[in-house]
């Protein structure tokens, strides 16, 4: 559990704007779903009041995100990933079926995602693995490939529910991390040229995901409109530069489908304007400028890569669900972060921000004014100093490398203590 003062260093101005987009979904996804939730239960709240309760489900999650030292979790991410490889193998099995993917578990009256918890189990994994064999990332062999079997088996279990988008995202997050992790660049552009053709060949084994390619590139497959992007295009038009006030929507009376989760940003648009989707993705903008500023200023390399992956996660995501909803993308299924209906992405986004406000509380960017004899605190004066570029100010622990460093280039990277390193059991990556 955290001290008091840990608990004082804990990003504020995160953890509110994440609550703050949490309320916000409240709203939007009750004006969404509300006229459908009538015709099929008799009832406008219906997934109001689920979304509600997912929500809360999400606070305790992040609660408990923010309150266990991150550090743990670089013990328990092999057997996490170990668990959710056997979720979601249990679920080709087993799972439920939907519009002609096996994606959930059912347990009661509930339903959980695998793919959700295999996402951030597998990004937490890397990241304890190259936090503490980064001397190994540069080697193919005995490095790069055994990191590549996890993000391999992640993926393939995850395409043969099958979900295409999911299983990208996964991959591209997994670069991502591999990237800042100073993997090598050769390395990861013969990754991305072997996954290339796969990619290829699954997209055209599959009628459907043709179709939703044709419809993307010229916005019609097999003479027929693309009717879900049309009409959430339409829903922007409508709400102009201030929309036409909350749940005054026209889109959502069963004009545009599953508005509630995948097309949620085309309700905010026409309720709330252009001045309401500036204001949304406006959050999430913040939200990605002091998770990168947590990661710039985490105690450790771990604390470092898992701020950013969490971060970028996050940011993704939001990212894609917005451009697909203004066409820009096509149809992906995958929800906006906090806001979309949903309870897996919702709860365990919220667990993942609730380790990011956790690496939070053990950094110095905030500081305080706790005097000493007249004198700012160490932290204090350590923060200050690197805020105005002196960072010999902020010492690091001994065979600390930043990841951060502008100098990416092949070999110039600082490395690792090698005593460090043996001790870890550097031999192969696992």
């Amino acid at each position: 559990m955290l001290t008091n003062r840990q608990r004082n260093h804990i990003d504020v101005p995160t953890l509110t704007a994440v609550l703050v987009l949490m309320v916000l979904s409240l709203g939007v996804v009750y004006s969404a779903s509300a006229s459908w939730a009538y015709e099929k239960f008799g009832t406008s709240s219906r997934l109001l009041n689920s979304h509600l309760i997912k929500v809360l489900l999400g606070i305790g999650a992040m609660f408990v995100g923010m309150m266990l030292p991150y550090k743990i979790y670089q013990r328990l991410t092999k057997p996490a990933l170990i668990a959710a490889l056997v979720f979601l193998g249990i679920t080709l099995v087993l799972g439920g079926e939907m519009k002609g993917a096996t994606r959930w578990l059912h347990f009661g009256g509930m339903s959980f995602q695998p793919s959700e918890f295999a996402k951030f189990a597998l990004l937490f994994h890397l990241c304890a693995l190259v936090s503490t064999k980064q001397e190994l990332m540069k080697d193919f062999k005995r490095g790069f490939i055994p990191v590549m079997i996890w993000v391999g088996l992640v993926s393939v279990f995850v395409l043969a529910q099958p979900n295409f988008s999911a299983g990208v995202m996964i991959l591209a997050l997994s670069i991502v991390v591999l990237y800042v992790g100073c993997a090598r660049l050769s390395h990861l552009f013969l990754a991305a040229a072997a996954m290339l053709p796969v990619i290829a060949v699954y997209v055209l084994m599959a009628p459907y995901r043709r179709e939703r390619i044709m419809m993307f590139l010229d916005g019609h497959s097999n003479g027929k409109p693309n009717y879900q992007l049309l009409q959430g295009i339409i829903g922007f038009g409508n709400g102009g530069l201030f929309g036409v006030g909350p749940g005054e929507s026209r889109q959502r009376d069963f004009f545009l489908p599953e508005s509630y989760g995948d097309f949620v940003f085309s309700i905010v648009g026409e309720e709330y304007g252009l001045i309401g989707t500036v204001l949304f993705m406006g959050l999430f903008l913040f939200i990605m400028l002091r998770g990168f500023r947590i990661a710039k200023y985490a105690q450790d390399d771990f604390g470092r890569l898992l701020a950013l992956a969490i971060t970028s996660t996050v940011t993704l995501y939001a990212l894609v669900n917005a451009s697909v909803a203004l066409g820009i993308l096509p149809t992906t299924g995958q929800p906006m972060p906090f806001v979309s209906y949903g309870g897996s992405s919702l709860i365990f986004s919220s667990f993942a921000i609730g380790v990011l406000l956790n690496i939070s509380a053990f950094t110095d960017m905030h500081p305080r004014e706790q005097k000493h004899g007249g004198q700012l605190s160490e932290a204090a004066t350590r923060a200050a100093a690197s805020d105005f570029g002196e960072t010999s100010a902020r010492p690091r622990p001994e065979g600390f490398v930043e990841l951060s460093r502008d100098a990416r280039p092949e070999g110039s990277v600082e490395p690792l203590n090698r005593a460090a390193g043996r001790q870890a059991g550097v031999g192969t990556v696992y």
